[in-house]
């Protein structure tokens, strides 16, 4: 394969994982080492012209009216603030506010399916904003961030532990993460079927990109999550720190007895710690359930088995990407868990 080749195979690859995986522009910058400016001038070409654009040599097509520069500059609008950095009274990202905002920053009028197209492009979707829970302690939050956490950063440069932030999930068949199409202005109505599964996991994750799962069979409880910290202890190799939320068996008696003891007082090299409650933004492990169940509800799945299965395949895929696992330590509340104890 000729170098010209190879660089057009790479222009490919970089907009394909983007556009038609889903994966986070930042995802792509880092898996394939790319400037971000490059990736959205490619990205521009892209949307001008299509497939064909991304070539060698002289391309034809029309002018480009949204620039790669322009492409970077929204995409950081949107990703990095909210409208009322535009001294808009609004806090959510609309078409119509994104349109004006084009169209007072760079003179470009675009409808809003051209809009709509521009941000899918991009790798952005219509989400629902997280609201963070009003029972929240703020003075809890902060004595976390600014003492609990930093103090188990040292705990486990003095163990030479590693530090895993856990969390559990249930999956149930009629968990609806993905759309469906109907008629404009007619908002479908999905019927409970009453045949409907779940199957419940847990996962661990650590600032460097590791990532570990297991299925649970039966109701969680402390021996089941006692059984699978061990499991999490072995397959590290060194002492271990666990932080997980407030559920009751992460901090019954038998959970907080295996953490109480050194190894050299007997114990397993397993300590425990606990996030504050009703913040769960600080988990970065919630991610991890975020991408998969983002991605089963794009499948097509029947049968408790074929869940499963594919469901397995997800995370294997999630658990072999570290850079992926490692955006997940990247966002506003998880950052302060990114450096890692190494």
């Amino acid at each position: 394969m000729s170098r010209s080749e190879q660089r057009e195979l790479r222009r490919i690859e970089v907009v394909e994982a983007i556009v038609l995986r889903d994966e986070e522009i930042a995802t792509v910058v880092r898996v394939f080492n790319v400037p971000e400016r490059t990736v959205f001038d490619w990205l521009a070409r892209y949307r001008a012209s299509g497939w064909h654009a991304l070539r060698e040599g002289k391309r034809s097509g029309r002018p480009r009216k949204v620039t790669g520069r322009v492409m970077s500059w929204l995409y950081d609008s949107i990703t990095l603030g909210d409208p009322r950095q535009f001294q808009l009274p609004f806090c959510l990202w609309t078409l119509d506010i994104i349109r004006a905002v084009l169209k007072k920053k760079h003179d470009i009028e675009l409808s809003k399916s051209s809009v709509s197209r521009l941000l899918g492009h991009m790798g952005l979707s219509p989400q629902r904003p997280i609201y963070r829970s009003y029972k929240r302690d703020p003075k809890a939050v902060k004595k976390y961030l600014n003492r609990t956490y930093p103090k188990l950063k040292r705990l486990a440069e003095k163990l030479g532990a590693q530090i895993f932030f856990v969390d559990e999930a249930a999956v149930r068949s009629d968990n609806h993460h993905g759309t469906t199409w109907a008629p404009v202005g007619e908002t479908p109505a999905v019927e409970d079927s009453g045949d409907r599964f779940t199957l419940k996991l847990i996962s661990a994750v650590t600032p460097r990109g590791d990532m570990r799962f297991s299925f649970i069979e039966g109701r969680m409880n402390s021996d089941r999550y006692i059984q699978f910290l061990r499991k999490l202890r072995k397959d590290a190799g060194r002492p271990i720190i666990v932080v997980a939320d407030n559920a009751s068996y992460h901090k019954s008696k038998k959970v907080i007895a295996l953490g109480e003891k050194s190894e050299e007082d007997g114990g397993e090299g397993i300590h425990v710690a606990l996030l504050p409650t009703y913040c769960p933004e600080l988990n970065p492990d919630e991610q991890v359930w975020n991408h998969a169940k983002r991605r089963l509800g794009k499948l097509f799945v029947v049968t408790k088995d074929e869940m499963k299965s594919a469901l397995t395949s997800i995370m294997r895929s999630i658990q072999r990407t570290k850079s992926l696992v490692r955006s997940f330590f990247k966002l506003e509340d998880t950052q302060y868990a990114l450096l890692d104890c190494e």
